[in-house]
């Protein structure tokens, strides 16, 4: 029986993959660590045994974590995230490196798997826009880029180097309706369904024509869990499957919206930060690398992803009222 450590738990990521990670493995084989601590309702079901707080610059943390719970796979999803990174570059170094180079040592000594995500942020100026290949030019011009890129080399190293059993994928933007966003470029993606529900119009810090590839969050979920439970045989690349579901813009995102709220409505106020960094990244990714090696399948497509966040957001704006009573 697989022990599985998840840092970051408490992120966009993070808590609805330990949930997924506890009904597939066992609620006390599944422990949850965050550098912040869990309030009532965060991580449902999970009991207090099976949360651990951790610093991930903290070597020493994360290895008395490992020994309490005899950890032998980790998912390793604490970062700081595109927008926010790009704020605050020196910390983003110092936690996306260093908290990545801690666990990777902490995963030599000890014979632990290790899953990382990566993102298409990893890419920059001369990648090729369009169906940008697996691998492929990456000089990426952001901080959260950078770290991304050097974090998997840094994993391809320590797989080639200590046989480190290192995986995984290069996220899209993601898409949920159970975590608030974390400081992405694409979190307008989310914010703009909430606004949808709740205001009818809502206005984008992207502009109306920025094409990105995006994944639902279940989608997103699957991934992490599919690339870990490959048959390494098979892996012919690891720790940075391009991986994709669905492609739009702004405007044809409000159009899907349209399709369930007719009288929804979008304007634009650029936020020049942020669309730099969305202007840097691919408009499209070739995920047949990852088709091919794990059999990477997405479920969710644009319209089915929108009705089903519509109508999950309808549903807690309905109980709002009553919750704030």
């Amino acid at each position: 029986m697989e022990r599985i450590l998840v840092t970051g738990a408490l992120g966009q990521i993070g808590s609805e993959l330990v949930a997924t990670l506890r009904e597939r493995y066992g609620n006390e084989n599944v422990i949850a660590s965050d550098i912040k601590m869990p309030t009532a309702d965060a991580l449902a079901g999970a009991e207090p045994g099976f949360f651990e707080h951790v610093d991930c610059t903290n070597h020493d943390q994360i290895q008395q974590v490992v020994d309490r719970h005899r950890i032998d796979t980790i998912y390793h999803l604490a970062a700081l995230l595109s927008a926010v990174a790009e704020e605050r570059p020196q910390m983003a170094w110092e936690i996306n490196m260093g908290g990545l180079y801690h666990v990777l040592e902490i995963a030599r000594s000890n014979g632990c798997a290790v899953f990382t995500p990566s993102s298409i942020g990893a890419f920059g100026e001369g990648t090729p826009k369009d169906s940008t290949p697996q691998d492929t030019v990456q000089r990426p011009s952001t901080m959260y880029g950078v770290t991304k890129v050097a974090g998997e080399l840094l994993c391809d190293y320590y797989h080639r180097r200590f046989g480190v059993d290192t995986r995984g994928v290069r996220y899209p933007g993601i898409i949920s309706h159970v975590a608030p966003p974390g400081g992405g470029t694409t979190d307008y993606a989310v914010d703009i369904f909430y606004h949808a529900v709740r205001h009818g119009n809502f206005t984008s810090f992207l502009g109306p024509d920025t094409r990105l590839d995006m994944m639902y969050m279940p989608d997103a979920i699957k991934a992490a869990v599919d690339v870990m439970e490959a048959e390494a045989a098979r892996l012919k690349h690891r720790n940075a499957f391009n991986v994709t579901a669905m492609n739009f813009t702004p405007e044809e995102l409000a159009a899907a919206i349209r399709k369930v709220l007719p009288r929804f409505e979008i304007d634009y106020d650029v936020d020049p930060i942020r669309q730099r960094i969305a202007d840097s990244w691919p408009n499209s990714l070739d995920d047949s690398a990852a088709r091919e090696e794990w059999n990477w399948q997405p479920a969710f497509d644009l319209d089915s992803m929108v009705e089903d966040m519509l109508e999950n957001i309808s549903r807690k704006a309905s109980r709002e009222p009553a919750d704030k009573a």
